[in-house]
């Protein structure tokens, strides 16, 4: 061992933290879920329209119908916005209202991290199903997303859940079918009918590849999650019809008009924009997904273990390039399958391939903490000069402010990596778990010293400010007039 590592290692500690990994791994997502949720304004442009129409909503009382102003937003129906709403109801004070709203997405990750981990469970036992969560944690496609106040983090919760059932189904037919149903009717609440088509498009073809899917029993949890399903799935168009009914027909004739979008080709799409994105969005998940593909060959096409991640992954890229809406966000769920297929691997790795691994986790981390620190030199002292000139030409209206508390947090965090590195022991699933715990440090760093550098250049405040100041003060609001078009 390194001499340096002598001050950071205790045997008897490194014993007790590497004999749970599992609970090693439950601290890393717990973290990572909370992490980045608070101390900044909504982002531009997703995340600040959904808190406007949560805020709407929390100041008029009117649940039913998401709205910017008096604009309705129909584009999807309102679960997100009433998960802003309790969040805020329950927690400002003493959080901001915004802050308040967006701890909500805590609870729409934790669901995603809990029932991933079932359904890794339920296809391959219980030894290293908590390894699939830690593929989430550590990708890079859900790391500031999913952070996020937008409707695709509870959508890939509601997802997570509907997978599950699949995966539940045949052993337990009415159990899996409420949970797929569960799942059905939040991902229709979550983002409306055409995204709740990812779930029914895997389970119809996983009727196709295996015959545990073309039974009777089956055929019972379908019924079931059609039972469970139905309510959620219409209470909302149901109160819109009896309350505001033009609003129904106007969303039934945008939903239409989004599902013809879907079924005819038009020359300007971008149908492999989610194959483009694929290497660094699922990074690193994909390698170890195709290596888990690889070691069990033409038979592991036969294994229900396999077959459910890799039919929800190709049902879902199917349905991605038809909806053809090249946005990176969008390609959330395409995670979800990938995270379960790789971690079919972690036993079966070469170790050379563990060791690489381990040497690139420890790597990666330690150099994204080092650039988190002198990325919040330059903005904070002006050193480097360079560096502080072109932080400070991307964005001329960041005032550095006394950080102190920030710095010691910083310090704190840094040290509890090192920490780690020289105490978790040896085993197939360490590598795994300092990615996951790299990632989550790295992430905590930029948090404590950059996010008040990247909130003034997501932010609107500073229009808004700038545009009340020249307002005279009889009007109130602004009135937009094709705005986005």
């Amino acid at each position: 061992m390194l001499r340096p590592a002598h001050l950071l290692r205790n045997e008897r500690f490194a014993t007790w933290l590497s004999a749970s990994p599992r609970g090693l791994a439950l601290a890393v997502c717990a973290t990572w879920v909370l992490i980045g949720l608070v101390g900044h304004d909504p982002w531009k442009s997703d995340e600040a329209y959904t808190f406007g129409a949560a805020y709407r909503m929390y100041e008029s009382g009117d649940w039913l119908v998401p709205k910017i102003g008096d604009t309705p937003l129909l584009e999807t129906p309102p679960l997100v916005y009433h998960g802003a709403l309790v969040g805020m109801m329950a927690l400002s004070p003493p959080f901001a209202l915004h802050d308040a709203a967006r701890l909500s997405v805590a609870v729409w990750l934790s669901f995603l991290l809990l029932f991933v981990g079932l359904t890794a469970r339920e296809l391959w036992g219980g030894n290293h199903s908590w390894i699939a969560p830690l593929m989430l944690v550590g990708s890079a496609g859900l790391l500031v997303r999913g952070h996020q106040l937008i409707s695709t983090v509870p959508l890939l919760a509601a997802l997570a859940v509907g997978i599950y059932g699949l995966a539940l189904a045949p052993r337990r037919s009415q159990l899996g079918g409420l949970w797929f149903g569960v799942g059905l009717g939040f991902m229709f609440l979550a983002r409306g009918p055409l995204d709740m088509l990812m779930l029914v498009a895997i389970a119809v073809g996983m009727a196709f590849v295996s015959p545990r899917y073309r039974n009777a029993r089956f055929l019972k949890s379908t019924a079931t999650a059609i039972a469970v399903a139905a309510p959620l799935i219409i209470i909302w168009p149901l109160a819109l019809h009896l309350q505001q009914p033009a609003l129904l027909t106007q969303w039934l004739a945008q939903t239409a008009l989004d599902l013809r979008g879907m079924l005819v080709f038009q020359e300007h799409e971008s149908n492999l924009y989610f194959l483009s994105v694929l290497p660094w969005f699922t990074w690193p998940v994909w390698p170890f997904a195709l290596w888990s593909l690889w070691i069990e060959g033409k038979q592991g096409l036969s294994k229900r273990e396999v077959q459910l991640p890799l039919v929800s992954f190709v049902a879902i890229l199917a349905y991605l390039s038809l909806a053809a809406e090249g946005r990176d966000v969008m390609a959330m769920p395409m995670l979800l399958p990938l995270a379960l297929l790789a971690s079919i691997a972690i036993t079966r790795l070469p170790r050379g391939a563990i060791n690489a691994y381990y040497w690139f986790s420890i790597m990666v981390a330690t150099v994204f903490s080092l650039v988190a620190w002198v990325y919040f030199s330059a903005a904070q002292f002006g050193f480097p000069t360079r560096l502080a000139e072109h932080i400070f030409r991307l964005q001329p209206e960041y005032q550095p402010e006394g950080r102190i508390l920030a710095i010691l947090a910083g310090i704190a965090v840094t040290l509890v990596w090192f920490v780690l590195v020289f105490n978790v022991k040896r085993s197939a699933e360490r590598p795994f778990i300092l990615w996951a715990a790299g990632i989550t440090v790295g992430w905590t760093l930029a948090v404590l010293l950059l996010f008040h550098w990247i909130d003034a250049r997501k932010t609107y405040r500073s229009m808004v400010v700038e545009l009340s100041a020249h307002m005279p003060e009889e009007y109130k609001c602004v009135i937009s007039q094709d705005v986005g078009s």
